[in-house]
């Protein structure tokens, strides 16, 4: 088992800095805040008070560690434990989960994110698809019809998001059905953001910008460029 300890770095501090993150989801009973995938950057963000709260855009200070998590990255376990920290002003903990997360999911952002793809866009089967990602056939099932259930959501959001990053994008065209609308208008957002602020996962891209609620029953508007 390894414990995972990021080094991939990328522009992606937009959708965390300076943004009002609006209703969250929590683990654990603290609200869940989205930060970049380098644990040493995030640490020294947070003792330099360059995080902020999502509540109320206070400094956020740090508050201790979230529990350890088992994480999947296909045939590799991977451990972490999120670090926590506490708004100065209104004195809400928050939990502050890398972009390579999702919330309440025990696999890696780009395994779910690749697996959608690979039986949306690539036309494979379900029992592929669970094999390419290492996952049982139950875990494959479920990520598929949470997606499907927010699909044209996620079209919508991402749709606008790439317009934001890019106002003189053309509509965005639909590629036959629902979750391939929704594939279509995430890989706009992101190419435009790659476009506007540099390179960056296309995955991690995708699980801070929906603030890790990609496969979650609860959304939240996504932020625009800094």
């Amino acid at each position: 088992m390894t414990v995972l300890k990021p080094t991939r770095k990328g522009p992606l501090a937009f959708l965390f800095a300076g943004e009002r993150a609006g209703p969250s989801n929590s683990v654990r009973g603290a609200p869940l805040q989205m930060v970049g995938p380098d644990q040493d950057a995030v640490e020294a963000d947070l003792l330099a008070g360059r995080l902020v709260c999502g509540s109320c855009g206070g400094e956020l200070r740090p508050w201790g560690h979230a529990r350890w998590r088992r994480l999947r990255d296909r045939t590799r376990l991977v451990r972490l434990r999120p670090r926590r920290a506490r708004c100065a002003s209104c004195q809400l903990t928050h939990v502050l989960l890398p972009v390579f997360a999702l919330l309440r999911r025990r696999d890696l952002a780009e395994v779910i994110g690749e697996a959608l793809r690979s039986r949306h866009l690539e036309g494979l089967s379900r029992r592929e698809m669970a094999e390419r990602a290492g996952v049982v056939a139950d875990t494959a099932r479920g990520w598929l019809r949470r997606f499907d259930e927010r699909a044209e959501a996620i079209r919508a959001d991402f749709a606008a998001l790439a317009h934001r990053y890019d106002p003189q994008l053309p509509p965005i065209e639909p590629r036959g059905s629902p979750c391939a609308d929704a594939l279509e208008a995430i890989g706009v957002a992101a190419a435009a953001a790659v476009r506007l602020l540099g390179p960056a996962p296309l995955w991690d891209f995708v699980a801070g910008a929906s603030g890790g609620r990609l496969l979650s029953n609860t959304s939240c508007p996504l932020p625009g460029p800094a």
